[in-house]
């Protein structure tokens, strides 16, 4: 009678051992830079800024959001689960010079880069304290939805001085834009 007791308390015990384990590695873990996946249905989503000026870049960009990233409030951080992913398109060039539309605006070119970036909770943990942006990580792909090797830190260093804003640039340009119903 003794064993049946010893095996089942053995088994219970492994069973919390076990769900224990499973939401340390839900915290600890989640994707490290690279491995966030590229949603497929993005392009349905929220903007959460169009047509970005980026001259200096010989780029325009087209950034989306999630509808979690949607319920943030000005002044707060976006909630865990949010999403953003933004296009990169060459700026189409005459010679040297860019080309300009009738609105002044850069002309969008071919898509060159998609980048990703997601925030949860206990993601990028494995960042050096200098480079760490919370707990956003970051993706690149290439036009045709390949993972690319970027150079992640080169995102986390931009990124890095935003801690105010959560570390999402245009974060005050994009509400202004929301509370101006645009």
């Amino acid at each position: 009678m003794l064993r049946i007791a010893e095996r089942s308390s053995v088994r219970v015990g492994l069973g919390v051992l076990a769900l224990v384990a499973a939401v340390n590695v839900a915290v600890a873990g989640g994707p490290k830079d690279g491995e966030l996946a590229l949603p497929g249905n993005y392009v349905v989503w929220p903007k959460f800024l169009s047509e970005v000026q980026r001259p200096d870049a010989k780029q325009v960009r087209e950034i989306f959001i999630n509808l979690t990233g949607v319920k943030a409030a000005h002044g707060q951080p976006f909630p865990d689960g949010t999403q953003f992913v933004m296009e990169l398109y060459k700026a189409k060039a005459d010679g040297d010079k860019l080309v300009t539309g009738a609105d002044g605006k850069l002309v969008k070119g071919d898509l060159a880069k998609v980048f990703v970036m997601g925030k949860d909770r206990g993601w990028g943990g494995d960042v050096p304290d200098n480079l760490k942006n919370g707990s956003w990580v970051f993706a690149a792909y290439g036009p045709d939805g390949k993972a690319l090797a970027e150079d992640f830190t080169k995102c986390r260093a931009c990124h890095a001085p935003l801690a105010q804003k959560d570390f999402v640039h245009r974060y005050d340009e994009y509400f202004e834009q929301q509370h101006h119903g645009h």
